[in-house]
């Protein structure tokens, strides 16, 4: 059985396609019906068309509020936490929420008064003007907007704990890079894969350096790529564009595609001493890129520059007064 909004993709786990106001358009969350009722695993952002959206799905596929028997969130980026307080609240008694136990510094600052001008400085070393640097935070604190309201209540998930999703029981496994404290769930049994924005098909994951991260995001991401590359994965359930059913294969592209990223990243740099920002320009289109997108070219261009300077490729030169950092070819 399909439909625009959801699809069956294997024995009693549904696929939710959630839209966002971005471009990219949608969010994949999942339903995993179990002898108790139903497991949901993250939730998207929380606008007017995302909430119509889960009524259409509930609608279709008979479910009430009542049957959520738990919620798992992979990560707590707006667009797979926002609607879990939404989803708490659509019954009497909250339903239970689980979340990666690395993932609570990152509610903590992102979600907090105060981050704006966090956000300021650190855009303002990237390189960033004054008036762009606020314009992307006007940008940010609308996406905050949209996780409200935050969950009531939530039970903490660690790596190498067993999680009953549905009818099967997964291992978290601590995946970090994309979001420091995210966890993806492996079913060995069934050779099934929950991985959140670990892998993606077409697209790749946004591996950034943020305000709030993390060391060298980029060297944590690839470790943990090298490591979950050999296991047994024949169906993969992203959390944005199509399934995936190659993991190994396309765990390798996305290692080619950060070493093309590297050398492209350290070639920025050949003529010359640049910001982030500069290099950003060099490495993505900036000018076809909305205010939202920006950040996540400008912390991902930061993760390569902060790894190739770890490997001694770079270095880099801060300016004492707050302005922006430059950084030099070895």
């Amino acid at each position: 059985m399909s439909h625009e909004a959801f699809k069956h993709i294997a024995e009693d786990i549904i696929q939710a396609r959630i839209p966002l106001p971005y471009a990219l358009n949608s969010v994949n969350c999942y339903l995993l019906r179990g002898a108790a009722g139903w497991s949901l695993v993250d939730t998207g952002l929380n606008t007017a068309a995302a909430r119509q959206r889960w009524q259409v799905i509930m609608d279709g596929l008979g479910i009430k509020p009542e049957e959520i028997e738990k919620i798992a969130l992979t990560h707590l980026h707006p667009d797979h936490f926002g609607m879990a307080g939404w989803w708490q609240g659509r019954r009497a008694e909250p339903i239970p929420l689980y979340l990666p136990e690395g993932e609570l510094p990152l509610m903590r600052s992102l979600y907090r008064p105060g981050h704006e001008r966090v956000t300021h400085e650190w855009l303002l070393r990237c390189g960033m003007a004054e008036a762009a640097a606020h314009a992307l935070e006007a940008a940010l604190q609308s996406t905050r907007g949209l996780t409200q309201p935050h969950p009531s209540q939530y039970g903490l998930l660690r790596a190498g704990d067993a999680v009953q999703l549905g009818r099967r029981q997964f291992r978290a496994i601590h995946a970090p890079g994309h979001s420091d404290g995210q966890l993806i769930f492996y079913d060995e049994a069934d050779k099934l894969m929950i991985c959140g924005d670990h892998v993606l098909m077409r697209i790749t994951p946004n591996i950034g350096s943020w305000p709030q991260s993390e060391a060298d995001p980029l060297g944590r991401y690839l470790a943990s790529l090298h490591a979950l590359a050999g296991l047994d994965v024949e169906l993969a359930l992203p959390g944005h564009k199509r399934l995936i059913r190659d993991w190994g294969g396309r765990v390798k592209e996305i290692i080619a595609h950060h070493e093309h990223r590297l050398l492209a990243t350290r070639q920025a740099l050949d003529d010359g001493a640049r910001t982030t920002l500069e290099v950003a320009g060099r490495l993505f289109d900036m000018g076809r890129l909305t205010p939202h997108e920006w950040r996540f070219a400008l912390a991902e261009s930061l993760a390569h520059l902060e790894y190739l300077e770890a490997a001694g490729d770079l270095a880099r030169q801060e300016d004492p007064g707050g302005g922006a950092t430059v950084w030099i070819g070895a």
